[in-house]
C-alpha cells in the first residue's frame, strides 16, 4: 500500500520545526526514564493516583442540548517527578460535556488531543456535540500539557521545544487520565472509556493500559510506537536534525549513560530496514511513487550497510531471541549495546557502522578533512537517527507497557495509505494486544481525519456495546 500524496503535500505546508532545542535536559529524561518503568507496570503504580484525587469544577455551562462542565486538577506528575513540567503545565484543564437526557445508562468517553488541537472546540465540535446526538454519551475533553492554556509561554504553536517534552506529555496524561476516571466513577457515571485521534489515540493507549478495570478504547491513526513518526513518517521532516545531532556529538551522556537506561529493543527496536535508511536525515526527499519505501544497491552501497547479527537475552533466561518479548540489551559497553541495538533486525538484517564517539565530536568541532568530515557527518546523522528511535521506543512503544485488562474492549481505527503513521517495520497492536480488532479505512491520515470522524464515532459506539454485553452485570 503506498503512502497519501495529501498527506505529503499537507505536511509541506507546515513550515514549523519540532524540537528545536533538541533531546531535552539529560536530568530530565534520565527522571522520565526511570518513571516510565514504573508506569509501564500497572501493578506498580496502581496507587500512584489517590481514588478521591480532588478534582474542582469552575463554571458550568448551560447549552441547549448539554452542560458544559470547566473544571481543573493540579497534574500529579508535579509532585511525583517535580518540576519536569513546565510551571504552565502543572494544571490540568478539561472541559466535561453532558447531555441534558441520557439514552441509556450514564456512558462517558475520554478524549485526548491529538497533534495542534489546542483547547477544546475541535473535540468538542467534531466529536463531542455529534455524540451527545447520535448516542447520548458524555465527552470529557483533557487539554494535553504544551498545548492550549498549558502552553509554554516561549513555545511556538503546536512545536515542542525537546523531546523529552513528548515524554513527559504521555506520563502526565496516564496519570491525569487516571484522575478524571476515578472521580468519574465517583460521580456514578459509567460505562467510561478513552480515544483520542493521531497523537491522542497514542496517548489514550498509554492511558488504557494503566487503569486496573475493563475499559473500552478506540484510538484512532495511531499504532505501536511514536518512533516511526518521527524517523519515517512525513513528520520526520519537521524535526531539528542538526541541533540534535550537535548536542549528541557535543555532550557524551546520551551515548554514555542515556543509551544504557533503554529497555525495550524488540523486533522492531532501531530496525534498519530498506524503508528506514530511505528517510534518514540526510535523504527526507520524499517521492511520491511506488519506490517510495525501496532502497535500490547503489544507495545500499553509499550507505555503507554491511550484514550483522544481534543477540538479545530474554527476560527469563539467556537464549538468543528475536521476538523482542521480555527481551534486553546484552551486556558490554555503551559502544557495544548501541552497535547491537542498531541491528536489531534479524540474524541478517543491514545495519550501518558506528564511528567512536570521539571521532564525532573531531566532526562536529571540524577538525576532519573536508572529504572525511562528509562521511563523519553522515555517520553523526545515523547516529541520532537511531538515538531518537531508541529513545522513542522506551517511552512510547505500546510493548513497554501492561496489557490493557481486556483487549477486546479495543478497537483500533487506522487509515491505509497514512504517511503520518508508518507501520512498516513495527510490531502490530494485534500482536502485543491479542483479541484487539482493526478496521482500515482508505485514504491517508489528513482524509480520514477530515472525512471519516463518523466512522470513528462508530467505532466509539461498538466499543461500549461489546463492553456492556460482557460486563452489563458490573
Amino acid at each position: 500500500m503506498g503512502v497519501s500524496r495529501l498527506d505529503v503535500l499537507y505536511r509541506r505546508l507546515l513550515l514549523t520545526k519540532l524540537f528545536i532545542q533538541g533531546w531535552g535536559k539529560p536530568e530530565d529524561l534520565k527522571r522520565i526514564f526511570e518513571f516510565r518503568k514504573i508506569i509501564g507496570d500497572r501493578e506498580k503504580c496502581k496507587h500512584l493516583v489517590p481514588k478521591d484525587y480532588p478534582v474542582y469544577i469552575d463554571k458550568v455551562e448551560d447549552e441547549s442540548d448539554c452542560k458544559i462542565h470547566n473544571g481543573h486538577f493540579i497534574s500529579p506528575l508535579e509532585e511525583i517527578v517535580p518540576g519536569v513540567l513546565p510551571t504552565e503545565s502543572v494544571k490540568a484543564r478539561f472541559q466535561f460535556i453532558v447531555p441534558k437526557k441520557w439514552k441509556k445508562h450514564h456512558p462517558v468517553c475520554i478524549h485526548l488531543a491529538g497533534t495542534g488541537d489546542h483547547f477544546f472546540w475541535r473535540r468538542r465540535t467534531l466529536m463531542a456535540r455529534p455524540m451527545i446526538k447520535e448516542a447520548g454519551m458524555a465527552s470529557l475533553l483533557l487539554e494535553n500539557p504544551y498545548y492550549g492554556y498549558r502552553k509554554p509561554k516561549d513555545q511556538l504553536r503546536s512545536s515542542l521545544k525537546n523531546v523529552s517534552d513528548l515524554f513527559v506529555m504521555g506520563a502526565a496524561l496516564i496519570l491525569e487520565s487516571a484522575v478524571l476516571l476515578h472521580w468519574l466513577e465517583r460521580e456514578g457515571y459509567w460505562p467510561l472509556g478513552m480515544t483520542g485521534i493521531s497523537m491522542g489515540g497514542h496517548m489514550a493507549s498509554l492511558a488504557v493500559t494503566n487503569w486496573p478495570k475493563p475499559i473500552p478504547l478506540v484510538p484512532c491513526l495511531s499504532w505501536t510506537t511514536a518512533s516511526s513518526v518521527f524517523t519515517t513518517g512525513v513528520l520526520s521532516k519537521a524535526v531539528n536534525w542538526r541541533q540534535l545531532e550537535k548536542q549528541y556529538a557535543m555532550h557524551t551522556v546520551y551515548e554514555e549513560e542515556i543509551i544504557r537506561m533503554l529497555e525495550y529493543c524488540g523486533t522492531d527496536s532501531f530496525r534498519m530496514g530498506q524503508d528506514f535508511v530511505k528517510f534518514s536525515p540526510g535523504s527526507f526527499d520524499l517521492e511520491l511513487s511506488h519506490e517510495l519505501l525501496g532502497l535500490d544497491q547503489q544507495e545500499r552501497q553509499h550507505m555503507g550497510l554491511r550484514s550483522s547479527s544481534l543477540r538479545l537475552r530474554a527476560g527469563g533466561g539467556g537464549n538468543e531471541t528475536d521476538s523482542g518479548k521480555g527481551s534486553e540489551l546484552s551486556g558490554g559497553s555503551a559502544h557495544e549495546q548501541l552497535d547491537h541495538m542498531l541491528s536489531a533486525v534479524s540474524s541478517s538484517g543491514p545495519h550501518i557502522d558506528m564511528l567512536h564517539a570521539k571521532s564525532i565530536a573531531r566532526a562536529a568541532a571540524g577538525r576532519v578533512g573536508a572529504r572525511g568530515g562528509m562521511g563523519q557527518r553522515d555517520s553523526l546523522q545515523r547516529q541520532s537517527l537511531f538515538f531518537m528511535k531508541g529513545v522513542m521506543d522506551e517511552c512510547t512503544h505500546i510493548a513497554n507497557f501492561s496489557v490493557p485488562v481486556d483487549p477486546s474492549l479495543i478497537i483500533i481505527v487506522l487509515a491505509k495509505e497514512d504517511a503520518y503513521i508508518p507501520r512498516t517495520g513495527v510490531r502490530s497492536l494485534q500482536e502485543i494486544w491479542p483479541d484487539c480488532e482493526v478496521r482500515y479505512l482508505n485514504g491517508g491520515h489528513i482524509s480520514a481525519y477530515l472525512f471519516k470522524q463518523g466512522l470513528f464515532r462508530r467505532a466509539i459506539y461498538d466499543a461500549y456495546d461489546r463492553f456492556l454485553q460482557k460486563y452489563s452485570s458490573l
